[in-house]
């Protein structure tokens, strides 16, 4: 008699997991590494030796030699703009995943319930009374969610909870704040108003700070922990509701948790870095590439690759010569040609 100590099955299965997660360490460690090297990228060259004993003299292991100006630029213009940068683009990137995998269609993205419309309009009325950077932050978060809760509720009354309506409720949405917000527009001082409005709509990390990290940190740590903790009934969820409920999936509360925890870790980021498009969705489909269709890996390498290349993006934003270019633009100039390029996969089937 023969003994194996794994059946035949499950050897190629764990040499695909095996597969997986190397995959995954590399791009976790990539984003590790292209975030220290962002360290020395910006206006002022510095470099790695420099920044490694500055973050050394607050240990007390290396006497400080250098500028104070040169340590300000570092811990607390450089490092929250980098930490901003990975956790919108993993927030961004999981938050389109999700609901990519609720609606069963590859063309939705975050902005798809009318948070971004709703953000923006609450960010340009408090632009236009002239109130502090803070206050205009919670102004588009408060806004931002309204948006999502309206459109729920519409969808929950005339749809019954369907995706299809919801949907249509989100467009509705969408559209009604953006008039509002074109509005704000005529109505704002064109010499200071408008042209701050103007700038936050495109997006940027540059009023980035390490109190927007911490704000940031429990939502979407609460959201995260939600999405992971129901991973394998979204992953039924995505076959059809009535497969998922064959399969004992309570679908009425599935789907309320992926809305909200995709709304707000969406929400969180618009709030604090303007609206940055194409991330949310063109970046869960380079994962499926690399992870799969199943969920519980989709939101992994989704989070992953969406805070490198939202990274990426700020860092050649920073490099370029002259006058910054704002963040959203520079993701739509990179998205747009990205997202042709997987219109051809689209069409042989995205799951």
């Amino acid at each position: 008699m023969r003994f194996s100590g794994a059946s035949p099955r499950s050897s190629p299965q764990k040499k695909r997991d095996g597969a997986f997660f190397s995959r995954l360490a590399v791009l976790y460690s990539g984003a590790l590494i292209c975030a220290l090297l962002s360290l020395g990228i910006g206006r002022y060259s510095l470099p790695p030796g420099l920044i490694a004993d500055i973050f050394l003299s607050k240990i007390n292991l290396v006497e400080p030699y250098w500028d104070k100006t040169l340590e300000t630029v570092v811990l607390n213009v450089r490092l929250p703009r980098i930490g901003l940068a990975i956790l919108v683009g993993g927030a961004l990137s999981v938050s389109g995943a999700s609901y990519q995998t609720l609606f069963k269609n590859p063309m939705v993205s975050p902005a798809i319930l009318g948070v971004s419309a709703g953000a923006g309009f609450g960010a340009a009325l408090a632009m236009i009374h002239n109130a502090p950077w803070w206050q205009i932050q919670l102004s588009a978060f408060i806004f931002g969610l309204a948006a999502v809760l309206a459109a729920y509720l519409i969808a929950w009354t005339f749809g019954r909870q369907e995706l299809t309506a919801m949907i249509l409720a989100g467009v509705i949405i969408s559209s009604l704040f953006g008039a509002l917000l074109s509005i704000l527009k005529l109505l704002a001082d064109t010499d200071s108003a408008l042209p701050s409005i103007v700038f936050w709509l495109m997006g940027s990390l540059g009023r980035g700070s390490n109190r927007d990290v911490l704000v940031m940190l429990p939502s979407l740590v609460i959201s995260l922990g939600l999405l992971f903790l129901f991973r394998h009934q979204i992953n039924a969820l995505s076959a059809g509701e009535d497969e998922a409920a064959t399969l004992g999936v309570n679908v009425s509360l599935i789907k309320p948790v992926v809305v909200l925890a995709a709304t707000l870790m969406t929400v969180v980021s618009v709030s604090i870095c303007g609206i940055v498009g194409w991330v949310g969705l063109v970046v869960p489909h380079l994962s499926r590439m690399l992870a799969g269709a199943g969920y519980p890996r989709l939101m992994a390498v989704s989070f992953g690759l969406g805070g490198l290349g939202l990274l990426l993006m700020d860092d050649l934003v920073r490099a370029l010569p002259g006058a910054e270019l704002p963040l959203g633009v520079m993701t739509s100039l990179v998205g747009a040609p990205v997202f042709v390029l997987l219109l051809s996969r689209v069409r042989k089937g995205w799951l």
